[in-house]
């Protein structure tokens, strides 16, 4: 196994659970022209059953149409998510299952109609792969939060009728939308736990407008997420630290349950606990709220006009996480480490050179 960017973080963190991704969306309906389903062969890793053991799997992608991108993997992050789906934690897997939703490559083609995007570009795809496109959510560049529900990356019905398969693939097709520009100098491997880990807390950070210097952040759970939020608050010039009092914003990762009130009472007049963390429950008492006009706040990864920002700061800042490069034969021992949180902070899967 291979180790890359692993730079130590100074900082003080509150150690606690990694984050669990929980998704659920409605399907959609489009309209799709038969004359272009023409598909292709892929190989990938998929789940049969809710043991989750991934195995390899040969399986059809839709050809490329007008708007769309092909994209050659070259590697894939490994979340939470691939517990949670591959082992039917929702009771909604559809089987075979190829996870993975932090996808990195190269472009190999493009459709008549795409215009942000040439062969050879380095690029990205996330959690999600379509929308309705005619929200005010979608609208505004937050797809995530569609009306309709989005396309899951994988284990969701996609617009032509069939179901998403993941990154733990050799190439993908995804509408020109929801795919996204890897700066040429930004590593490929480091880029994919970007499209999750990266953009979940990065999107709260910027919707509450902690991008100002010298502002207070505590991050709770050194995970994937949390060693992310960790790394943006230093380059944001943020004063990021742990258990200390009059704090601007909380970052709660965990997803075990757990109270909020201690970590309410560390914030600052009228500061914010933003959860990314998927608890059972939310355990508090009101006038921790109340008395310090404090407020709890959710958020999902983000919307497509973020991610790119995102990837852009990145790279601008030399932002990279801390991964442990695998092969796709040691994946399901590495979910089996991530279950036991052996892992600082990211397995990433080199899909070109391994799965053959």
């Amino acid at each position: 196994m291979q180790l890359r960017h692993r730079w130590p973080i100074t900082c003080h963190i509150i150690p606690v659970n990694v984050h669990i991704n929980s998704y659920k969306s409605s399907p959609i309906t489009y309209a799709c022209n038969n004359e272009l389903r023409k598909c292709t062969d892929c190989l990938g890793w998929a789940a049969r059953d809710a043991s989750g053991v991934l195995s390899p799997y040969k399986f059809t992608r839709r050809a490329v149409q007008s708007d769309d991108v092909s994209i050659k993997i070259t590697h894939c992050g490994v979340c939470y998510a691939e517990v949670v789906f591959p082992r039917n934690k929702h009771g909604d897997a559809i089987y075979p299952l190829v996870p993975g939703h932090e996808i990195a490559g190269i472009v190999q083609e493009v459709g008549s109609n795409v215009s942000g995007f040439k062969v050879g570009d380095h690029v990205g795809v996330g959690t999600y792969v379509n929308s309705c496109r005619e929200c005010d959510y979608c609208n505004g560049r937050l797809e995530v939060y569609c009306e309709k529900g989005v396309v899951y990356t994988y284990n969701r019905p996609d617009f032509d009728g069939t179901i998403t398969q993941g990154g733990f693939s050799t190439y993908i097709v995804v509408h020109q939308r929801y795919c996204f520009r890897i700066p040429d100098a930004y590593p490929l491997a480091s880029a994919a736990p970007l499209l999750c880990a990266g953009i979940t807390v990065y999107s709260p950070m910027m919707r509450h407008k902690m991008n100002q210097p010298g502002k207070s952040l505590g991050v709770i759970g050194l995970g994937g997420l949390g060693h992310m939020a960790v790394k943006f608050g230093k380059a944001l010039g943020l004063n990021v630290t742990a258990l200390a009092k009059s704090l601007d914003f909380i970052i709660d990762t965990v997803s075990a349950d757990h109270s909020f009130d201690f970590y309410l009472s560390l914030l600052k007049t009228a500061g914010v606990l933003v959860v990314l963390g998927v608890p059972n429950e939310v355990k508090l008492k009101p006038r921790s709220l109340i008395l310090g006009m404090k407020s709890i706040s959710g958020s999902g990864v983000g919307g497509t006009k973020e991610m790119q920002e995102m990837l852009d700061f990145c790279a601008a800042h030399k932002i990279y996480p801390n991964i442990e490069i695998i092969p796709i034969q040691y994946v399901n021992e590495a979910i089996e480490r991530l279950i036991k949180k052996d892992v600082k902070y990211r397995f990433v899967v080199d899909i070109e050179n391994s799965l053959k």
